[in-house]
């Protein structure tokens, strides 16, 4: 049983690794500052939870490593 999205989800997962792997460092970047550093008051928006430090750091993780992705240019030289 040969599924023909198999290789277009694989061809696009690898090209978009960059994004999943810093957006997976970003997220225990957050937990662990929200752990260490944190908000003890609670009234912090981004670090008095878990949740929310984690998905914020994500982000800023999945857009960091998007820095480093190449980029081809498909215009011709002329």
């Amino acid at each position: 049983m040969n599924n023909p999205e198999k290789p277009y989800m694989k061809k696009w997962f690898k090209s978009n690794l960059l994004y999943f792997l810093g957006a997976a460092i970003g997220a225990l970047g957050g937990y662990a500052y929200w752990y260490f550093i944190g908000c003890s008051s609670g009234s912090c928006a981004i670090t008095s939870s878990p949740l929310n430090s984690s998905i914020y750091f994500a982000a800023v993780g999945a857009l960091a490593f998007s820095t480093f992705k190449k980029t081809t240019n498909k215009q011709p030289h002329g």
